[in-house]
C-alpha cells in the first residue's frame, strides 16, 4: 500500500483568509520526494479558520522530512483570491508529528517551500539536498507584495490627504480667537487630558517638560561646555539660576542642558498660499533647578553669533521671549518629523533583508517577522501621501520637499547603531539622572524586558559563538543591512557580520525596540502635543527677529502659519497618533511560529512581564498631572504599522 502521511492544513482566521483555489502539496524527505498531490476533501477545504486533514500516499517512506512545497492554482473560472496558510502539520508513518509554520499569503501560481519548525540545522547538509532536488538556495520564496499589505483596511486612508475647509487667511488676533479653537475642537472627540493641558499651558514653564516627555524627547542633551557659536554668557543667565551659583558651576554639576537644531541651518524654504515661509536653526539652553524643573534660560535663533542674532532671555519682553520659543517649537517639530520619527520607519531595511535572506523556519525570522507586520505598505503610503512634492507634510511645512529631503539626508548621516540602542543613547546624551524623564524610565525598562526575552530565545538556538559564525543565512541578513541599508559606512557602527551570540542579541533587541517601543514614543504623542498647533507649528510666516524690543502681539500672530496649513498638519498628527484598528500589542503574537514548548514558555513569560509593567505605568500615571502613556505595552504596536 505504501506509506501514508496525514497532512493537517490550517487556514488563517483573519477576514478573507480563505480561498476557492486549488492547493497542492509535495513532501520532500532525505530518501525521496512524493508526487504532487491535490488537497481535496470534496468540500470547501480552505474556509477562513478551517483545519482539515488529508492523506498523502507515497510508494515508500521518505525517511526524514526536510521540507514541504505548497502550490496554488486558480479554480476553474472563479476570480483569483489569495489564501492565508497558517500552519501545516504532517504525521509520518513513524507516528512523528512535524510542524511546518507558514503564516503568509499565497497568490495564484505561487510556490512556497517550508522547512520544519525546529531550530538550527546542519546547513551544508540541507543545501546538499536542495542541490540534489534542484531547489532554491533559500528554503522559502521571496515575499510577494501580497504578504506585506494590510489584511483589511479598517481606517480611511484618504485621511492622509484630508481636505479641511479652513480659510487660508492670515492669523490676525480676531481669527486666532475664533478659527484656531475651531480647528482644535474639530478634533474634540479625540481630545485627551494631555492635549487639553497643552492648550492651557503651552506658553508657560511646560516648555522644558515637552523636551523630556513630549512627542520628541530626542533633542535634549547635557551641556558640559557651551558651543563656540553660542553667544550666551554667565552674566546673561545669572538671574535665572539659583543664588550663589554660576553657569560654569551648574554645567559642572550636570544641571545645564542644550538643544541644538544645527541641522536646520541653510535649508531651503518654500511658499505656502503665495507667502514665503521661514525656519530658524536655534540653540536653546535649559536649566534644571533645585526642584527638578527644566526651564529655558537662553535662546539664539541662528547658528552664527552676530549683532543681528541676539540671545533671547526670559527677562526680555513677553512677546520677544514667546516668539523665540515659537521658533524653537517649529524647529523641534521639523526635527521630530524628519530626523527621529522617520528613523523608526527604517524598519523597512531590516524587514526587506529578513524576507530576502532568512527562511521561514529560521529562528531569527520567526522571532522578527511579527515585528514586520504592515511595515512595507505603511512606508509606501507615507512616501506617496505624506512626503514628496505633493505630500501632506511637505506641502504644509516651511522647508517643503527639497528642505525635508536635505534634512532627512543630514539626519541619516548622523545615524549610528548606538543611537538606536536606548541605554547607549541616554548615556551619550548625559541624561541618566535628570528627574521626571518618563521616556527614559519606561524605555529602559522595556529595553530590559525585550533584551531578556531576546537573550532567552537566541541562546536557546545558538549554543556558542561558532554557531553564529557558521550560520550563513544570518550573516547574509546583517551583511545586506550594512551594505544596502547603511551604505557600507563603518562609522555607523552597524555590524558587517556577527561574530558572537551577544552581538546577535543586541542587534535583535535594537530592531524589536525600534519598531515597537521607540516608534510608539515618537508617534503616539503627536496629536497630544500638536493639536494646539502654536505648540508645534510646522511652518512660520515671518523671518526670525534680528533685534529685541520690536515684537508685540501682532508680530506673534503674523508669524503663526495660516489656518489651512495648520489644519492639514493637525489632521496628519491626529491620524498618525491613532492606533491601528487591528492593533497587535507588543509581545502578543497572532501566529504560533515557535512550536517548541520551551520557546512558548519564554513568550508567555515575556507577556506576563509586559502585562505587569502596563499595570505599574497606569498606577503611576494616576498621580501625574500630565500622564505619560506612550511606552505602556498595552498601547505599543508590535510593528511599524501606522
Amino acid at each position: 500500500m505504501g506509506a501514508i502521511y496525514d497532512v493537517e492544513v490550517t487556514t488563517g482566521s483573519m477576514t478573507h483568509a480563505g480561498t476557492f483555489d486549488n492547493i497542492f502539496i509535495t513532501l520532500i524527505g532525505t530518501q525521496g520526494v512524493s508526487e504532487r498531490a491535490k488537497l481535496d476533501s470534496y468540500g470547501r477545504d480552505f474556509k477562513t479558520g478551517m483545519k482539515v486533514t488529508y492523506k498523502v500516499i507515497t510508494r515508500f517512506t521518505l525517511a526524514n522530512l526536510l521540507l514541504i512545497r505548497l502550490e496554488k492554482d486558480n479554480f476553474m473560472f472563479l476570480p483569483e483570491n489569495d489564501w492565508f496558510c497558517s500552519l501545516v502539520n504532517v504525521r509520518t508513518p513513524e507516528k512523528d508529528v512535524i510542524h511546518f509554520p507558514c503564516y503568509r499569503w499565497m497568490a495564484e501560481g505561487e510556490v512556497i517551500e517550508l522547512r520544519e519548525a525546529k531550530g538550527l540545522y546542519t546547513y551544508l547538509l540541507l543545501h546538499y539536498f536542495f542541490f540534489l532536488l534542484n531547489l532554491t538556495n533559500k528554503c522559502t520564496s521571496k515575499f510577494a507584495p501580497v504578504r506585506c499589505v494590510f489584511a483589511l483596511i479598517l481606517w480611511p486612508l484618504h485621511w492622509f490627504g484630508v481636505n479641511l475647509c479652513v480659510p487660508s487667511s492670515s492669523s490676525r488676533w480676531t481669527e486666532f480667537k475664533t478659527v484656531l479653537p475651531n480647528i482644535y475642537y474639530a478634533f474634540w472627540s479625540s481630545r485627551t487630558a494631555v492635549s487639553e493641558y497643552v492648550q492651557l499651558h503651552w506658553m508657560d514653564d511646560f516648555f522644558g517638560y515637552q523636551l523630556l516627555n513630549g512627542s520628541n524627547p530626542m533633542m535634549l542633551r547635557r551641556c558640559t561646555e557651551l558651543p563656540l557659536n553660542f553667544a550666551v554668557t554667565n552674566g546673561m543667565v545669572q538671574p535665572f539660576l539659583e543664588s550663589g551659583t554660576s553657569l560654569t558651576l551648574e554645567m559642572k554639576q550636570g544641571n545645564i542642558f542644550l538643544c541644538d537644531y544645527k541641522r536646520l541651518a541653510d535649508l531651503p524654504t518654500q511658499f505656502i498660499n503665495g507667502k514665503q515661509q521661514y525656519v530658524a536653526a536655534p540653540l536653546c539652553l535649559l536649566y534644571k533647578n533645585q526642584v527638578g524643573k527644566l526651564l529655558p534660560i537662553a535662546i539664539q535663533l541662528q547658528q552664527q553669533a552676530s549683532e543681528d542674532n541676539p540671545v533671547f532671555l526670559p527677562s526680555d519682553s513677553e512677546y520677544d521671549w514667546q516668539l523665540a520659543k515659537l521658533y524653537v517649537r517649529n524647529a523641534d517639530c521639523l526635527e521630530h518629523q524628519a530626523s527621529f520619527y522617520l528613523r523608526t520607519h527604517l524598519a523597512e531595511t531590516f524587514t526587506v533583508s529578513l524576507m530576502r535572506n532568512l527562511p521561514a523556519a529560521h529562528p531569527i525570522h520567526k522571532l522578527l517577522v511579527p515585528h514586520t507586520r504592515y511595515t512595507l505598505q505603511i512606508n509606501t503610503l507615507i512616501q506617496n501621501r505624506l512626503l514628496g512634492p505633493v505630500g501632506a507634510v511637505t506641502q504644509n511645512t516651511s522647508i517643503g520637499d527639497e528642505g525635508m529631503t536635505n534634512l532627512i539626508k543630514k539626519a541619516l548621516s548622523d545615524l549610528t547603531h548606538s543611537s538606536l540602542c536606548l541605554p547607549e543613547d541616554i548615556s551619550d546624551r548625559g541624561l541618566e539622572s535628570i528627574p521626571n524623564f518618563f521616556y527614559r524610565d519606561d524605555g529602559l525598562r522595556l529595553w530590559s524586558f525585550i533584551n531578556y526575552f531576546v537573550r532567552s530565545m537566541v541562546e536557546f538556538y545558538y549554543q556558542s559563538d561558532s554557531d553564529v559564525q557558521q550560520d550563513t543565512e544570518l550573516q547574509d541578513w546583517i551583511k545586506e543591512i550594512f551594505i544596502h541599508g547603511f551604505l557600507e559606512q563603518s562609522s555607523t557602527g552597524i555590524p558587517q557580520c556577527f561574530s558572537t551570540v551577544e552581538e546577535v542579541i543586541k542587534c535583535v533587541t535594537m530592531v524589536i525596540f525600534t519598531v515597537s517601543a521607540q516608534h510608539s514614543a515618537l508617534r503616539a504623542g503627536q496629536f497630544d502635543y500638536g493639536s494646539w498647533f502654536p505648540n508645534a507649528p510646522g511652518s512660520l510666516k515671518q523671518p526670525p527677529p534680528t533685534s529685541k524690543g520690536s515684537s508685540d502681539k501682532n508680530t506673534l500672530l503674523d508669524t503663526l502659519p495660516d489656518m489651512n496649513t495648520s489644519a492639514y498638519l493637525v489632521s496628519v498628527f491626529w491620524l498618525l497618533s491613532k492606533p491601528s484598528s487591528d492593533l497587535v500589542p507588543l509581545g502578543q503574537y497572532l501566529e504560533d511560529y515557535f512550536c517548541q514548548m520551551a520557546s512558548q514558555k519564554r513568550i508567555r513569560d515575556f507577556q506576563a512581564e509586559l502585562s505587569f509593567f502596563s499595570e505599574s505605568i497606569n498606577d503611576r500615571n494616576k498621580g501625574l498631572q500630565v500622564p505619560y502613556t506612550y511606552m505602556c505595552p498595552d498601547n505599543i504596536s508590535n510593528s511599524v504599522s501606522i
